[in-house]
């Protein structure tokens, strides 16, 4: 055991104001076990921010080190940003255990620092603090969430005065700042603070704007909705009640609540979360199923097929119904941008053209997104990745789970009224633009021998790169990397627009493509692989779905193969 992360536990405890996680570390300091997980290093920014298990230590969310990071940022906000006390942050959280405790520490460190400080009372939506950060004029905003982690998880995000998701140097910037603040034996926290209350007026401009963008006003689709033990029910159903939408939520999981009782994870792409939802929407005989993850950024969708059967969308295809709406319905002419990620359906380049509009990628995560839209000099009309993250004009710079859900019930309203289905209408965009399969498969590679096997692969498939997958010549090598474009047919290499990550795609023959990235949260390696199969003349989507598939996998197994992987 080493003494000097007991002296380290020591001292932590000492400062730490909250009784369980003090109790942990003397438990942690009694049996040795778990003391390097929770005081060997501290929790890093990652998707913005922290995020990881609750408990004891600078290893695990708790009060202190919620404390020491916002003494970090206070003291970065003031030292970069002119005007930063008088601007003030804004301070959100969500249902979770721990976030409204942990939001008031926020904000009694920032106020003990010189800042002004507005913080919601009540538990709110990311995309509604995100808005909040604009609306207010904030130089920051942190939002106490996990977003769809496991209960055990807890997190905190910051938002820069641009509305978006810190990004570099920030992140860097701040990290650096939390580690000169030593520990939380160093934040000394006000005899009092004045924190000011967020005002209606902000929600009330949110709905103003997202009315604003809708593309139909008509109602009548049946809807039932799951907050997944969430905060998304009441800012949602105040929104739909706004746009003339009722909607049927799933009782047992309308309210918020840390525990997440009915769900093992509580993320709608997982097995299992929608069980509840498609169940009362086959008793309710409802059009369509919205769900919010458990901090409503994010939106999944499920719609009856022809066979009366239950499908859930991907976000592929929610990204496809939401950019062929707006394009085709929203304001035209001018240079209309739609921006993606790296692995996000290809199918798009046809959509943004067929419109006469520019599709612009992205590194994948939605900080990237915002920041694109915000950079580039089109006119942002929406960005959209695969893992149900979408964002409509500029009332959000970040996914936003509720406004999307009032556009896909609006364009679900629309079609009934035209006597047609929403999976009908997504099966006449198919027919325009082509099917296209896309799965994730994912390898756990856990460890220092994991972490090495990760490297490994990824400088094999640069190496040696595969020629052909399935039968498809491999046409265009993108290395985002090297920043480099490989034309394998003619031998060009081009320059690529996008920060630099460690991300490989092979573009191939036929509309098909292989990606290949480490996760950036986890210890695994990601790999995503598309296919695509024209609807012959009118065959049903089911037999291009198949084909493609078929496809899809013939590419997987051959990759896995050549690339010696499992």
């Amino acid at each position: 055991m080493s003494d000097t992360l007991i002296s380290m536990a020591r001292r932590w405890m000492a400062a730490d104001p909250d009784p369980t996680t003090r109790a942990a570390t003397e438990a942690i300091i009694a049996s040795g076990e778990g003391l390097t997980e929770a005081f060997g290093a501290r929790l890093q920014f990652g998707t913005a921010g922290i995020r990881g298990r609750m408990g004891a230590g600078p290893g695990r969310m708790n009060r202190a080190l919620v404390r020491q990071v916002t003494a970090g940022l206070a003291a970065y906000l003031l030292e970069t940003v002119p005007g930063a006390a008088g601007q003030g942050v804004v301070i959100g959280f969500d249902g979770r255990h721990n976030s409204r405790a942990f939001a008031e520490d926020a904000a009694a460190v920032l106020s003990g620092a010189g800042l002004k400080v507005f913080k919601y009372d009540v538990v709110v939506a990311t995309p509604t603090l995100a808005h909040a950060v604009l609306a207010l004029g904030c130089a920051a905003g942190i939002m106490v969430t996990a977003s769809h982690n496991p209960p055990a998880d807890n997190g905190y995000k910051v938002y820069w005065g641009n509305g978006a998701q810190i990004i570099s140097p920030v992140d860097k910037g701040i990290s650096a700042a939390i580690d000169a603040v030593g520990g939380p034996w160093n934040v000394t926290l006000p005899a009092s603070s004045t924190v000011l209350p967020v005002p209606e007026t902000v929600w009330d401009d949110y709905v103003a704007a997202v009315l604003k963008g809708r593309i139909h006003h008509k109602t009548g689709a049946k809807a039932v909705y799951t907050a997944m033990h969430g905060v998304g029910y009441a800012p949602l159903a105040a929104l739909l009640e706004a746009a003339g939408h009722p909607i049927i939520a799933v009782p047992q999981q309308r309210d918020p609540d840390g525990d997440f009782p009915t769900v093992a994870f509580p993320n709608p792409e997982e097995d299992g979360a929608m069980d509840l939802s498609l169940s009362l929407a086959r008793q309710e005989q409802a059009d369509l199923v919205l769900a919010n993850d458990p901090d409503a950024d994010r939106l999944s969708v499920a719609v009856p097929d022809v066979d009366g059967s239950w499908r859930q969308l991907t976000g592929n295809e929610v990204g496809l119904l939401l950019a062929d709406e707006l394009l085709t319905h929203g304001a035209q002419g001018g240079d209309r941008l739609v921006v993606t990620t790296v692995v996000s359906t290809s199918l798009m380049a046809r959509v943004a053209e067929a419109h006469g509009a520019r599709l612009a990628e992205t590194l994948t995560g939605f900080k990237w997104i915002a920041n694109k839209a915000m950079t580039d000099p089109g006119v942002f009309v929406m960005g959209f990745e695969e893992s149900l993250g979408y964002s409509v004009g500029d009332v959000v710079r970040d996914k936003d789970g509720l406004s999307a859900a009032l556009h896909l019930l609006d364009i679900a309203s629309d079609c009934k009224a035209r006597g047609t289905t929403l999976m009908a209408h997504l099966t006449a965009l198919y027919r325009r633009y082509g099917y296209v399969a896309s799965a994730q498969k994912s390898i756990k590679m856990p460890g220092l021998e994991g972490a090495a096997k990760i490297r490994a692969v990824m400088e094999q498939l640069r190496a040696a790169p595969p020629s052909v997958i399935a039968g498809l010549p491999v046409q265009r090598i993108r290395d985002v990397a090297r920043g480099t474009s490989l034309e394998l047919t003619t031998g060009t290499t081009t320059r690529l627009d996008l920060p630099s990550s460690n991300v490989i795609a092979f573009d191939l023959a036929e509309g098909c493509r292989v990606l290949a990235r480490p996760s950036g949260t986890e210890p695994k390696i990601k790999f995503y692989f598309e296919a695509r199969e024209e609807l012959a003349g009118g065959e049903a989507l089911a037999a291009a779905q198949g084909r493609a598939e078929a496809r899809m996998e013939a590419m997987r197994v051959d990759f896995f193969a050549q690339a010696a992987l499992d």
